[in-house]
């Protein structure tokens, strides 16, 4: 798959401007418009320098491999390369920095971690929180329970796939896929150009029939899966595509009878209280 560059976009840190740009499918940033954000330096290429320097001696050599050099926009209007890392080695360096402006960050990671560790010790914890996130985004309390609810159907259905020597990754995205057309007609990809959408997640942006339908065509293929005893990803896509044909069936008669589609290019780009026609 040939690695892909998008036209750069500028993220507001603490009132610093810090250009970013889609790069293997993922966010990089500057690191020089992060070091001018979190130091007091004026030279903030020479800091950088020298900070790169002492993470390779003290033995993070995987912090500058995964740095790459990118053409982003300069302040002349022109596109220039600059060392640019994705989300995770940003954070490793933010964490390097000596400085009290990085301070509020380095507490904010530890924070994170921390209730990652409670998350894994108690899973409900995970559930809560997840709950609050959609709320404060603001969506209603309807929506949220059919979402969890279907984020439960989706892991009971990837747990049996795991089972039956389905790889997690491209072979689970492709078993979504055929659910998706057999339900919807249209694969994930297709749903999201349908409804407008880039980098966000498909199902924050389903209105309830949507995810009733996403639901029953998994917990229909984990049904079929489980019964007819699928191994491998063959059988599995078999299964896939006669699962998602029960939900589309059920779509289609809904459909028929209500004089109304099921897919709606409606989403959530907005705010999910308005629900916004793009």
């Amino acid at each position: 798959m040939a690695k892909k560059i998008t036209t750069t976009k500028i993220a507001i840190f603490r009132r610093k401007e810090i250009r970013k740009i889609i790069y293997k499918n993922e966010w990089w940033f500057s690191i020089i418009d992060i070091i001018k954000a979190l130091t007091e330096t004026e030279r903030p290429r020479k800091y950088w320098s020298d900070l790169k320097s002492k993470l390779k001696k003290e033995g993070y050599s995987e912090v500058s491999e995964n740095i790459g050099r990118l053409k982003i926009m300069a302040s002349d209007g022109k596109k220039r390369e600059t060392d640019c890392a994705n989300t995770e080695t940003t954070f490793r360096i933010i964490q390097s920095i000596p400085s009290p402006k990085a301070e509020p960050f380095k507490r904010w990671f530890a924070k994170v971690g921390y209730e990652r560790v409670q998350e894994i010790e108690d899973p409900e914890l995970a559930i809560k929180r997840t709950r609050a996130i959609y709320k404060a985004k603001g969506y209603s309390n309807v929506w949220i329970e059919k979402r969890m609810r279907g984020i439960e159907v989706r892991e009971t259905l990837t747990d049996e796939w795991q089972k039956r020597d389905v790889k997690e990754g491209v072979e689970y995205a492709i078993l979504t896929a055929e659910i998706s057309k057999a339900t919807f007609g249209m694969t994930p990809s297709e749903y999201k150009k349908f409804k407008k959408l880039k980098r966000e997640n498909l199902r924050d942006h389903m209105n309830d029939l949507e995810l009733i339908f996403s639901m029953l065509g998994e917990a229909s293929t984990t049904e079929i899966t489980k019964n007819k005893n699928a191994k491998g990803l063959g059988e599995n896509k078999i299964t896939a595509r006669e699962g998602g044909a029960v939900a589309g069936k059920a779509r289609k008669d809904l459909e028929l009878k209500s004089g109304k589609k099921v897919s709606t290019r409606k989403n959530y780009l907005s705010n999910p209280k308005e629900e916004k026609l793009k």
